[in-house]
């Protein structure tokens, strides 16, 4: 078993400039979420590469969500390289979203350059998560030249829309059947959490819009109407008087990082009312006001506990308000002490020469649509890059990371379906 790992690890080693490459590659795809841009030429070119590994290679394509157009369409890219075993053997599935945010400003390079500098791959995506998809790819890689001969089936894909929510990639190949229970064992989901951690799950999420109702009146006589921004104004004073600092009493046991998120959070996204945008102002008392609130939910919480507080501190400033979901995701946490997490936690310790750090992340992924509507308990997290470098103007991802975060899943791999 020694001299096979060491071979692997010496595959890795000699594939350095490949991975690295290749990451670029992918990072020089301007693959743009919202609206959904080159969805088709980076699944090709992650599929391209999965065929000249042998895997049977697929285009699927979400062209029933709305989300989905001719102009932007939703591509999805599963390749399958099957294992010796005749009964078909255990499935090990790795997935990485193909989409990243927009660039944004404050860069000092071209974000889509995908540039090596002082041992960093730089561009948008690089952390999060183009090189991780690299990784999965060269760690089936490195196994192939190794002369290694898997028993089970690994499947590596690539999928739309996870930055938006993951409705038109992993949620729905799990709900076409394609990433369930039925035929998959293992999930490994590369985000950036670094080559020495592995996250076992995520809190959850409420997304939510409040909505104040006013009367319009001529502005000249504000007494004849009710302003509905001046009735958020006393929403928005009780929410955070009464309802942030309950949220800053309320810490998870969940390994959450970095530690501030493991207590209950509560964001105002935006914020609406009046008369918006360029066109000129006309003398109106606003009539209605909008504002959208992300609240992070932990496991010692429920939804409905959640949504019922909001409703009474909201009821107690006695205004026309109302309240309507927007998203509403559950936390979700792996199973302790699984064959998923024991192989990841003894690679990790192989390459990193430390003990893996078993972590939460404070934001949700695709591991929810793997576990809830995959039925998929056997999923984590683990990938090169940081999370504090996601979505960042000069994002960036270590070289060394990368080569690591490789090495531990292709070892990851030959445990669980050698």
């Amino acid at each position: 078993m020694a001299a096979l790992v060491d071979r692997v690890l010496q595959e890795v080693d000699a594939a350095r400039d490949e991975i690295v490459e290749f990451a670029a590659e992918l990072v020089r795809v301007p693959s743009v979420n919202p609206p959904g841009e080159a969805y088709q030429e980076c699944a090709r070119v992650l599929g391209d590469r999965l065929e000249r590994l042998g895997c049977e290679v697929r285009y699927l394509v979400a062209d029933d969500r709305p989300e989905h157009s001719e102009r932007y369409p939703r591509v999805n890219v599963v390749g399958a390289l099957a294992g010796s075993a005749p009964s078909g053997g255990p499935v090990l599935h790795l997935n990485g979203h193909l989409d990243v945010v927009p660039p944004g400003h404050g860069w000092t390079m071209d974000p889509w350059e995908g540039v090596v500098r002082d041992g960093r791959l730089y561009g948008r995506g690089s952390s999060d998560m183009k090189a991780g998809l690299a990784a999965a790819v060269f760690a089936l890689e490195a196994l192939r030249r190794a002369g290694v001969s898997l028993a089970g089936t690994v499947e590596i894909s690539g999928t739309a829309d996870e930055e938006s929510g993951g409705h038109a990639g992993v949620a729905w190949l799990a709900e076409q059947g394609h990433l369930t229970s039925a035929r998959t064992d293992y999930v490994i989901i590369p985000e950036p959490f670094g080559p020495g951690r592995i996250c076992v799950g995520h809190r959850g999420v409420y997304w939510f819009d409040l909505v104040t109702r006013g009367r319009t009146a001529h502005g000249s006589m504000p007494f004849l109407g009710v302003n509905a921004i001046d009735s958020m104004s006393r929403v928005l004073d009780a929410v955070r008087d009464e309802l942030v600092p309950r949220l800053a009493d309320r810490e998870t046991r969940l390994p959450v990082v970095p530690d501030p998120a493991r207590r209950a959070t509560l964001n105002l996204n935006a914020i609406e009312g009046g008369q918006t945008g360029p066109a000129a102002q006309t003398p109106c008392v606003p009539d209605r006001c909008v504002v959208t609130f992300d609240r992070r939910v932990l496991p010692e919480e429920s939804l409905d506990a959640v949504m019922a507080e909001i409703d009474e501190i909201v009821a107690a400033v006695g205004v026309d308000c109302a309240r309507f979901d927007r998203m509403v995701v559950p936390p979700v946490r792996t199973p302790d002490n699984g064959p998923l997490v024991q192989a990841l936690a003894a690679a990790v310790e192989t390459v990193v020469d430390a003990p893996a750090q078993e972590v939460a992340s404070p934001g949700t992924y695709d591991h929810k649509h793997v576990t809830r509507i995959g039925g998929i308990e056997q999923c984590v997290a683990y990938g090169p890059g940081t999370l504090e470098q996601a979505h960042q103007p000069d994002e960036w991802c270590k070289v060394e990371d990368i080569v690591q975060a490789t090495k531990v899943l292709a070892l990851t791999t030959h445990a669980l379906v050698g």
